[in-house]
């Protein structure tokens, strides 16, 4: 019962963080018309990718807990990896849009409404920090990566709020298209760097090279294996990982001795926190059927 309470207390904590960003991503877009900000319409975008981010991981969230079925046999958590790709696209066709309006202004800087700048940034530095309050109390690695994201918009507001005060008093209005270039670029670069991850796993890459070497220097420490080959791992969605392998014995040995290397085996991998695990034993100078050849 205290698992399906801590599930249900994450999912809401999340949904809340998600109507909230929404709805203020809303209003950015409004905002940033009337105040003819391009610096609050970059950040707009970058809400438009937290909010799908937060969206994605509410309900895919959801979806990822429905168990395996006949066709889907490791379950829908790779659901996430998809969810991923749909935030990247949508981030890197809103950030090319924002570089479109943003750089010609560097030659023609428009003065923007400077108080409606400091009003949405007031304003989003609020919501933006409420949210982050609210998934701060989680304790989920999904709450913990949307709680940087919303900190980071807090840090996005708090540099319009700088701005706009800077603007009411020295008309600098070239200031705002550089913030807006500033924050498009900073959005760009993370987004390039999680779709090259988001790749990697979906072309089942290996997740993580520490975990793959300290499994490898389990294996050797054991001294009833030879050795072991077709050693694979793979991540369903970069957090519950997948291990096969082939090991061969050293010699041949009773099926009580097998049960008892099994459970040698479970122990040592025990740390690596494994949702999966496949691992078949070959006796002393067996050939591996993977390896016989095909008719």
């Amino acid at each position: 019962m205290h698992s399906h309470s801590h599930d249900d207390n994450s999912s809401t904590r999340i949904g809340w963080a998600f109507f909230l960003n929404v709805g203020f991503t809303i209003i950015e877009f409004i905002g940033g018309v009337l105040t003819n900000s391009t610096a609050i319409m970059a950040d707009a975008v970058h809400d438009l990718g937290d909010s799908l981010s937060i969206g994605l991981a509410w309900v895919l969230a959801k979806l990822g807990k429905k168990p395996a079925s006949s066709s889907f046999s490791y379950g829908y958590k790779r659901l996430s990896l998809l969810g991923s790709l749909i935030n990247g696209i949508v981030l890197i066709a809103g950030s090319g849009w924002v570089l479109y309006q943003s750089i010609p202004r560097l030659f023609n800087p428009e003065m923007p409404v400077t108080e409606g700048m400091l009003a949405l940034s007031i304003f989003g530095i609020a919501v933006n920090g409420f949210a982050a309050f609210k998934l701060s109390k989680g304790e989920t690695l999904n709450e913990k990566v949307l709680n940087w994201h919303l900190l980071e918009d807090v840090l996005g507001w708090v540099a319009v709020f700088i701005v706009s005060v800077v603007l009411m008093f020295v008309e600098w209005p070239i200031l705002d298209p550089i913030l807006a270039i500033g924050f498009t670029l900073f959005i760009l670069v993370n987004v390039v760097r999680n779709i090259g991850s988001t790749l990697k796993l979906f072309l089942q890459g290996v997740p993580d090279q520490g975990i793959a070497k300290g499994i490898e220097e389990k294996l050797k420490s054991i001294s009833e294996f030879k050795h072991f080959h077709h050693l694979h791992l793979w991540s369903l969605d970069g957090e519950s990982h997948v291990l096969t392998v082939h090991i061969e014995l050293a010699a041949d040995v009773s099926l009580e001795d097998q049960r008892n290397l099994k459970r040698r085996l479970s122990a040592v991998l025990a740390e690596f926190e494994l949702s999966h695990t496949t691992v078949e034993f070959e006796l002393h100078n067996e050939p591996c059927r993977d390896d016989v050849p095909k008719e």
